[in-house]
C-alpha cells in the first residue's frame, strides 16, 4: 500500500509503498477515510534529531495522527464493532492503565517515558496511508457524518476543545470576551467551538485579511496585527481586558500580546507549540492571572468533539488531496499556502 513515510532526521518525508498492516489482538485494521496534514508532523521531521525531541519520535514509520476511516477488519478479542462502519481515531495511545490513561487522557501517561511511541502517527504507524491498524479503544464512532472531513477533528478539534473546556469558568456569566490568536486549522475551530459553548464575544486576531474573514463569518469580531493591536483588543472589550485568552502561535510576541490584553483574573492558555517564552514579574501582569497551556485532550472529550460535528456546530474547512499528492500537502503546509486544513483522501473524497 501507498504511505507518506518518516525515514530520517531532517528529511522531507516520502511516499512509499509498504505493506499492509495487520490489527493485532485488540486493534482494528480501518481504510483510511482521511489524514490530516498537521504542524507537528512537520517539526517532526523538520526539527527533531538523535538529540532533541522525544525518543519515541524517531524514524522511521508512517505520519498522521489526525485519522479517519471505515472498519476493514477487526483484530483478535474486539467485539461490538462492524465492518465498514466509520470512525474517528485518538490518536494518543498510552499504556492504558496508569491513573491518566484510566480517565481518558492518555496525553499525560504516567510511564509515558517507557512506552515505545506516543500516539498513532507520532512513533506509531499512523493514518496517512492506505490503511491503518489502530487500538479498538481509540475509536470515536462517527456514523453517517463525512468521515473524510472530520479527520482533523482528532486533533485540530480536540485540541482546542481541551483548553476551551477548561477555560468555561472564567467565561460563565454575561459579559465575558473571548480572544483567539492564530486563526489557523485550530484557531479557526476554536472560534466555532467558542461561539457553540459559551455566550462570550469572540474576538479574533491575525495578520491574514482571508482567514480574519473566515473567522468573522463563524461570528468573531476581528482585529488585524500590527502597530496598534492590544489597544483595539483592549477597546473590543470596553477597556476591560480580555476573560480567556487562547494563543495558538506561542511564540514571544504573541504571548505577550495575550498578557497585555488580559483581564484581571483572567486566564491566558497558550497552546500553540512554539516555544515562546514569557518574563513575568509581580507588576507585569493583572493580579490573579492564570498562565497556562494544554495538551491534546481525552479520548472523552473527542466524543464531544464529534457531537459537536454531527450536529453541525462546527465544520472543519478543509483542502482534499489524493494519496500521490500527499507530499505536495505537506509543501504548501510548510510555506504556509493553505487555508484550511490539508487532508489526504487515499480513496477519494
Amino acid at each position: 500500500m501507498k504511505a507518506v513515510v518518516f525515514d530520517a532526521y531532517k528529511t522531507f518525508p516520502r511516499l512509499r509503498e509498504i505493506d499492509k498492516p495487520t490489527p493485532g489482538p485488540g486493534e482494528v485494521l480501518l481504510k483510511v477515510a482521511g489524514a490530516g496534514a498537521c504542524h507537528s508532523d512537520v517539526a517532526v521531521f523538520r526539527d527533531f534529531d538523535a538529540d532533541f525531541g522525544p525518543a519515541q519520535l524517531k524514524p522511521s514509520f508512517v505520519l498522521g495522527h489526525e485519522s479517519s476511516g471505515w472498519v476493514e477488519e477487526v483484530g483478535e478479542g474486539v467485539t461490538g464493532i462492524e465492518v465498514g462502519d466509520a470512525y474517528l481515531v485518538y490518536g494518543p495511545t498510552g499504556c492504558g492503565h496508569c491513573r491518566a490513561c484510566s480517565r481518558g487522557q492518555d496525553t499525560y501517561c504516567e510511564n509515558a517515558a517507557t512506552m515505545p511511541y506516543l500516539a498513532t502517527g507520532l512513533g506509531r504507524d499512523g493514518g496517512m496511508a492506505e490503511y491503518v491498524a489502530v487500538p479498538a479503544r481509540n475509536l470515536v464512532p462517527l456514523g453517517d457524518a463525512d468521515p473524510v472531513a472530520a479527520a482533523p477533528l482528532s486533533d485540530a478539534g480536540l485540541t482546542p476543545y481541551h483548553a476551551i473546556k477548561l477555560a468555561l469558568p472564567t467565561l460563565a456569566g454575561g459579559g465575558k470576551h473571548a480572544l483567539v490568536i492564530g486563526l489557523g486549522g485550530l484557531g479557526q475551530i476554536a472560534v466555532q467551538i467558542l461561539t457553540a459553548l459559551t455566550g462570550a464575544t469572540v474576538i479574533a486576531t491575525d495578520t491574514r485579511e482571508d482567514a480574519m474573514q473566515r473567522a468573522a463569518a463563524n461570528g468573531a469580531v476581528t482585529v488585524a496585527g500590527g502597530e496598534g493591536q492590544a489597544d483595539r483588543i483592549r477597546e473590543a472589550t470596553g477597556g476591560k481586558g480580555v476573560d480567556a485568552v487562547f494563543d495558538f502561535v506561542g511564540v514571544d510576541p504573541t504571548i505577550a500580546l495575550a498578557m497585555s490584553v488580559v483581564a484581571l483574573r483572567g486566564r491566558v492558555t497558550v497552546v500553540g507549540i512554539g516555544n515562546g517564552t514569557f518574563a513575568w514579574n509581580f507588576y507585569g501582569a493583572p493580579y490573579e492571572v492564570e498562565l497556562t497551556s494544554t495538551y491534546w485532550g481525552t479520548i472523552e472529550e473527542l466524543h464531544e468533539v464529534v457531537d459537536l460535528y454531527r450536529a453541525g456546530q462546527i465544520t472543519p474547512e478543509v483542502e482534499i488531496f489524493s494519496i500521490d499528492d500527499a507530499l505536495e500537502a505537506y509543501r504548501k503546509l510548510e510555506a504556509g499556502e493553505l487555508a484550511g486544513r490539508a487532508v489526504v483522501a487515499p480513496h477519494g473524497a
